[in-house]
């Protein structure tokens, strides 16, 4: 082959090539950029699902009817979250399960509150009190002795005795203030004027702090007892000794014992 049929074919070759190089560069030209992935949907915060009420599940009182003097205990359940949990009349605070004994001198309805983030529930118990006969009530006359309600209180009004730390009203304690109680109603009616302080008393063990606390719960479960048996409740205020004003000095039970009480006196 000559010289000049080489370079002929030679320059084909070249032709053919950079026309191949021209089809291959417009081909990726026209390629198409991917479009971008579209942006994810916006979050949903879902917002916290409001508190619930508390629910109380049990409210009763066992027995629900007593006689006069008579006691019956309170017992309740609340579920949920409580920011206060009360019962009226009387009683105050509690706590979310619970037993409480209660000695209405009347038919008594005891209303149980209980309060938080949610709202509020409340439920009712009942105890009812049978009234007996009151007995004759011996007239007192001015030869009694008795000139002054300090006199009759001497004479009369028992105090009322308590276990160790515990100022809950113990059954010779019971019984004692009901006999306290009938007192005071006839000695109001008859001395229109004048006020009883209930004081609480403790023994000598334990801080002058703590037993100033302990002895004021003492007097206040006293007075709350007698105004439940229907003693005017305007007419008896507390107040706490502690362990101040001991009527027994001996370190002994016996000893002790006696200075664990609520005391009554004149104002």
């Amino acid at each position: 082959m000559g010289s000049h049929s080489r370079k002929s074919v030679a320059w084909k070759i070249g032709a053919l090539l950079l026309a191949l190089s021209l089809v291959l560069f417009a081909s990726g030209c026209k390629k198409k950029v991917a479009a971008a992935p579209p942006p994810p949907p916006p979050r949903t915060v879902t917002p916290p699902p409001a508190p619930a009420k508390p629910v109380i599940t049990a409210f009763e009182a066992e027995p629900s009817t007593v006689n006069k003097g008579g006691d019956s205990t309170l017992r309740w359940t609340v579920n949920g979250q409580t920011s206060e949990i009360t019962i009226a009349p009387g009683i105050g605070t509690v706590d979310a399960n619970g037993t409480r004994r209660v000695f209405p001198g009347s038919t008594t309805v005891y209303t149980l509150t209980a309060t938080g983030p949610g709202g509020t529930d409340t439920r009712d118990a009942t105890v009812n009190v049978s009234q007996p006969a009151a007995p004759p009530v011996q007239a007192t006359t001015p030869d009694d002795g008795i000139r002054t309600l300090s006199d009759l209180l001497n004479r009369d009004v028992q105090d009322a005795y308590f276990d160790y730390d515990k100022y809950d009203i113990r059954e010779d304690a019971r019984a004692t203030l009901t006999r306290d109680a009938d007192v005071l109603k006839s000695a109001f009616g008859r001395f229109g004027t004048g006020t009883i302080l209930v004081e609480g008393h403790a023994d000598e063990r334990g801080s002058a702090e703590y037993n100033l606390g302990l002895a004021d719960r003492r007097a206040t479960s006293a007075r709350d007892f007698l105004v439940q048996l229907g003693v005017d409740g305007n007419r008896l205020k507390t107040v706490s000794y502690g362990k101040e004003r001991p009527q027994c000095t001996e370190a002994n039970e016996a000893c002790w014992q006696k200075n664990r009480r609520a005391h009554f006196s004149v104002q």
